[in-house]
């Protein structure tokens, strides 16, 4: 490896290797050493990739003693959330140093997602090792992110282990959840669910909200907190059809609205009128990689005016961001330009981030990514 001065980051790229000796199958587990000679860490390989070696630990360890040991340490992580919550986030990538894996729990089952060819190659050692954990009824792997393309491997969804229904439903602060294991992510958002507590304090007889909706979590924490009634808005009619399963087993019946539409055209059309107290903006990631920066910033801001626009003057607008490459500051000045154009005042009342389960290793800037902010919107002047 190039003498080039590290943090404690497990990414080493293409550019960093002086040399690669012997030979090795791509995603296998390899050593890596300083030029003079010095152990450096162990990874998994993988040539075709930009990020060449993805080290798992800095130890000398065999492929077994690292999987068992991350995995524990990331169990140990998370004891109390476990202790408190039905579903939590048990491995999340490089924050729990096993790079390319993600594990949710969702009461009796676990949903992996894989997306590295070298933890594709260690899967069957992660899933024994879990089983050893949790007693479950069942392990699903939902491995349909676009990057394993580009590692190489084929979209995988099956049950490892067990069996169990498309939707797996959760209780989360007395409230009926699902996870659709035909939808996003791995089934849910489960990086929202305290943003979506703090909404309690500005619920009450308001009339809002929920864009991009998914399977309804922030518009069911809003009616549990008081809201009056609560549109959803969401481009999957199958998501709209789960949320509205969930609006009636929770006992919301006539308080809601489920809108079947893009939420970008429907933002354009509601935002001529001032006429909800309370909107909720909770959209996909808008730029997978650097070079789509700009583009994100102008998604953020075309989505975060037409909502300002939309409110009643003083209103509430609850907006996140889970686009990796914005950062705060960069989500802040997006939301300040559309205040700008629309003649309003901005005051952040909350801010939010990513819970315990997802946590931020500051060595691995990369495992920051959410943003959440809730504020009140009045004119100025």
């Amino acid at each position: 490896m190039n003498k080039i001065k590290r943090n404690y980051h497990p990414w080493i790229y293409s550019t960093e290797i002086s040399r690669i000796d012997g030979e090795f199958e791509e995603g296998q587990l390899v050593d890596v050493f300083l030029q003079d000679g010095k152990f450096f860490g162990r990874g998994y390989i993988n040539t075709r990739s930009k990020i060449t070696v993805r080290l798992l630990t800095t130890q000398p360890k065999t492929d077994r003693q690292i999987v068992e040991e991350r995995i524990e340490q990331a169990i140990k992580r998370r004891e109390q959330i476990l202790n408190s919550e039905h579903a939590c986030r048990l491995i999340y990538s490089e924050s729990d140093w096993l790079a390319g894996l993600i594990v949710d729990k969702y009461d009796s089952y676990l949903v992996i997602q894989i997306n590295t060819l070298g933890m594709e190659k260690l899967k069957d050692m992660v899933v024994g090792v879990l089983l050893k954990k949790f007693d479950v009824a069942g392990i699903y792997e939902k491995s349909d992110s676009p990057v394993r393309s580009k590692e190489g491997l084929n979209e995988v969804c099956q049950w490892l282990y067990g069996t169990g229904p498309e939707v797996i439903f959760y209780r989360s602060e007395d409230l009926t959840l699902a996870a659709d294991l035909k939808g996003q992510k791995t089934g849910a958002f489960l990086d929202q669910r305290f943003n979506a507590r703090a909404i309690l304090p500005y619920a009450k007889d308001k009339v809002c909200v929920d864009v991009f909706a998914y399977t309804g979590n922030f518009a069911l924490h809003l009616l549990k907190y008081g809201a009056k009634h609560v549109k959803l808005i969401d481009y999957s009619e199958r998501s709209l059809q789960i949320a509205e399963q969930l609006l009636k087993m929770n006992g919301f019946g006539g308080r809601y609205e489920l809108i079947n539409e893009n939420a970008f055209d429907w933002l354009r059309r509601e935002s001529s009128q001032e006429k909800y107290d309370l909107v909720v903006l909770d959209p996909p990631s808008f730029a997978k990689s650097a070079s789509s920066k700009i583009s994100a910033q102008r998604g953020h801001k075309e989505i975060n005016l037409r909502a300002m626009k939309s409110l009643k003057k003083p209103g509430i607008l609850v907006s996140s961001c889970c686009t990796q490459v914005l950062s705060e500051q960069d989500f802040e000045a997006v939301l300040q330009d559309s205040a700008d154009d629309c003649k309003v005042q901005v005051c952040i009342l909350y801010r939010g981030s990513q819970p315990a389960d997802h946590p931020v290793l500051l060595d691995i800037p990369e495992t920051r990514y959410l943003k959440f902010h809730i504020m009140q919107i009045w004119r100025r002047g």
